[in-house]
């Protein structure tokens, strides 16, 4: 099968490999969508090394082509959705219900073959099969809607509260939507790109600008960050309000740092915490999805081919677009 390949930091191979061969508990899915984020460019840049070659790819869909021996409950043809996370189930984090903290983190796409390629063998557990009027390229984006689920956990968010959102990429518009879902009285969107700002309008939020100062609000209940970049991080870690939360929830650089102030956090009772990936909400979040809570036309902006794998990664780290996709095998869903 054809397969995008990260043979080295900051090097994309287009390459040929074997087609994957289901374990007993497994199955192969042909894949209709696979979905770029931040993990990608994090793997890219070397950053996730020891698992270096990879073939990326953890946000994706498509349908069941074989199946494994101890296999129960999918069919070759059954359309599925597919959570990515691999915890092992035997460490502390895992015994607690902490898998997203796995001590031996693994997941499809990051340690173990993913979805940038015509096929991928993934845990017959993992795959929620989907409904007749979701498509299937479409269900590619249950994985990022997931991880707003789980950041909404941990946010614990209550009704009325102001928020601000840094980022209106695929992230931050979705943080956006589930905002307004969990009915905050208002949600502000802060991003430098134009044409982000104009779709997070469309969406529905309160104010967009480029920076927190034009919004012209003193502070927020919640902040929220989804780029992962120092500038936005340190300017919205200034922005909560008394008794708020600052949710970290954009991917940062190992390296990235900011200065915080412990003395407002004590006397402010400020909570800072962070989101990380997948926690028991990946059916739920395609529950979510196929009630239209987003709008997949309005959040894949590119759908490219397998073939267009550097092309797609050149887009996405030069901000352009929202959601992009490659799909290794269009087909008609």
């Amino acid at each position: 099968m054809k397969a995008a390949l990260i043979t080295a930091p900051g090097r994309i191979e287009l390459v040929d490999i074997d087609d994957p061969a289901p374990a007993p508990d497994e199955v192969v899915v042909a894949v209709a969508a696979c979905g770029l984020c931040g993990t990608d460019l994090h793997i890219l840049q070397g950053e996730f090394a020891p698992t270096l070659p990879i073939v990326p790819g953890h946000e994706f869909a498509g349908e069941v082509v074989a199946v494994g021996s101890h296999v129960t409950g999918l069919q070759v043809g059954t359309r599925v959705a597919v959570d990515p996370s691999l915890p092992c189930f035997t460490c502390h984090y895992c015994r607690i219900g902490r898998n997203n903290l796995c001590e031996r983190f693994s997941a499809i796409g990051v340690t173990h073959p993913g979805a940038a390629a015509e096929y991928v063998a993934a845990p017959a557990a993992n795959c929620v099969p989907l409904p007749d009027h979701i498509s299937t390229a479409d269900a590619a984006l249950v994985e990022p809607l997931s991880c707003a689920v789980r950041g909404y956990d941990v946010l614990r968010s209550t009704l009325a509260s102001h928020v601000l959102i840094y980022g209106a990429g695929t992230m931050g518009l979705m943080m956006l939507q589930l905002a307004k879902r969990t009915g905050a009285a208002r949600v502000d969107v802060v991003d430098i790109n134009p044409d982000r700002l104009a779709t997070a309008t469309q969406l529905g939020c309160s104010e967009a600008a480029a920076t927190a100062d034009a919004l012209d609000r003193p502070a927020w209940d919640v902040v929220i960050d989804a780029t992962g970049n120092a500038a936005a991080i340190q300017d919205g870690l200034g922005r909560v309000a008394k008794g708020g939360t600052y949710l970290q929830f954009g991917v940062a650089d190992y390296a990235t740092r900011v200065e915080i102030e412990p003395y407002k956090i004590y006397n402010q009772e400020i909570t800072i915490t962070g989101s990380m990936a997948v926690l028991h909400s990946y059916e739920r979040a395609a529950d979510l999805f196929a009630t239209g809570v987003i709008d997949p036309d309005i959040f894949i902006s590119d759908r490219l081919r397998l073939e267009d794998y550097p092309e797609a990664v050149a887009r996405f780290q030069a901000g352009i677009g929202r959601k992009i996709q490659v799909q290794p095998l269009p087909r008609p869903a």
